[in-house]
């Protein structure tokens, strides 16, 4: 494949099987660049760390470890992604007339839809329906992951947009080549989202809850900004999570150990297969995590008489806390709200992060101070016919998630007015 914009028509694309395909250094150059990690986790700032400062940082430049080398990596080491799992990495990487990659864009072929969180089950089912062939299709995201985040990886020697139009173009391509009848980016950034609806791609919303940093010095802080029953219904979540003895532990790098992730694991397996019937995550990658990324995971853990009974691993970003995974052996009222959402906003406080995104779904968030936030994903369908008709069907449905937000947001917030 070779670049079809005319400011990149010497670069080159091409399509690699894995991430063993590309040095750690040269990815993250696309996927995080200004950001150094080290071997562990650790974050630093680049050279050019100016443009980090708090006051400019957006989706655009903020470091998400989502999308670093190590952890799709992980992924793959582990074999929760490959040909097996229907998840093929067939990832596109732009290079310069001297094989410098420049830009990237994380890519699978699927047989299936699982593991997404933006649901196009009616698109497939509608098509065989008609006669044709909905898998395989090509997915663009991080497997098993409802975060938003850069998808169009672009490191500073190439004019962000051009390459968004040149992995454009080059994703229709690979389509074709590999006979795919669509494809899809999900959970991309505001500003990717628009190129890719200019570049003809279907665009669609949807909806998530996220907590939002208002400077608060300490919890109590965030509490004194809401409504007052509100308020009074989270101290008492909060009181209640605690009894019967539950101690709630935080942790994060060198203090996870092996017997964490034997637990967590514990936890995961039995509520994903009471969810989804297969878990997507097995035991070796929550190790591969700890090992190559530990510094960069907050793992809250809940005991109750000397032995884990439950716990959330999150994801932390340089701006941002990533609510992933939560699961249980024993269920307590408000367990759940006190280990994925209330701890989560005392960790973010504490480290003085802008936000807790607390992954898909989820309008129970609502009170607890988590506000809803619009996702996007965009979406090339080969058939004239599909096209046609999903197109129609985004259009209205973006009608009502933005009418949707705007009634939460101004009829049901939790926090105080005027």
């Amino acid at each position: 494949m070779s670049a079809c914009d005319d400011e990149t028509r010497e670069f080159r694309l091409k399509a690699i099987g894995g991430l063993s395909e590309i040095t750690r250094e040269r990815w993250d150059a696309m996927a995080n660049p200004g950001w150094r990690l080290s071997p562990t986790g650790t974050l630093a700032a680049g050279l050019e760390s100016e443009s980090q400062r708090v006051d400019s940082i957006s989706p655009e430049t903020e470091f998400n470890p989502f999308i670093s080398h190590d952890f799709l990596s992980i992924l793959e080491d582990s074999g929760c992604v490959g040909q097996a799992a229907g998840w093929l990495p067939q990832h596109l990487v732009l290079e310069d007339p001297d094989g410098e990659p420049v830009a990237a864009l994380p890519c699978y072929l699927k047989s299936h839809s699982m593991g997404e969180y933006v649901f196009d089950h009616a698109w497939a089912d509608a098509y065989e329906r008609a006669g044709g062939h909905y898998y395989p299709k090509l997915q663009c995201s991080v497997p098993f992951t409802p975060a938003s985040g850069r998808r169009f990886l672009t490191s500073r020697k190439i004019d962000r947009n051009a390459a968004i139009a040149a992995l454009s173009g080059g994703l229709r391509d690979l389509c074709r080549l590999r006979q795919a009848s669509s494809a899809h980016i999900t959970f991309m950034t505001q500003a990717e989202w628009d190129v890719a609806g200019a570049e003809g791609y279907l665009q669609r919303l949807d909806q998530q809850f996220h907590w939002h940093n208002r400077g608060y010095a300490d919890f109590d802080g965030f509490l004194g900004d809401l409504a007052s029953r509100k308020r009074k219904q989270i101290r008492k979540e909060r009181r209640e999570a605690l009894g019967s003895g539950i101690e709630v532990e935080c942790l994060t790098g060198a203090d996870i150990g092996e017997h964490h992730w034997d637990a967590f694991h514990a936890f995961y397996e039995d509520t994903g297969a009471r969810k989804w019937g297969r878990p997507y995550l097995n035991r070796h990658f929550f190790s591969l995590l700890g090992e190559r990324l530990g510094e960069r995971v907050l793992l809250v853990m809940a005991r109750r008489e000397g032995r884990y009974i439950a716990g959330a691993l999150n994801l932390i970003g340089s701006h941002a806390l990533f609510g992933r995974n939560w699961g249980c052996l024993e269920d307590h009222p408000f367990l759940h709200f006190e280990v994925c959402y209330y701890q989560a906003i005392d960790f973010a406080i504490a480290n003085g992060l802008a936000r807790v995104e607390a992954g898909a779904q989820g309008a129970h968030k609502l009170a607890r101070g988590y506000l809803p936030a619009v996702t996007r994903s965009a979406h090339y369908i080969a058939h004239p016919g599909l096209h046609d008709a999903v197109e129609d069907y985004l259009s209205r449905e973006r009608r009502a998630v933005e009418r949707e937000s705007a009634v939460i947001a101004a009829e049901y917030t939790p926090f105080r007015k005027g």
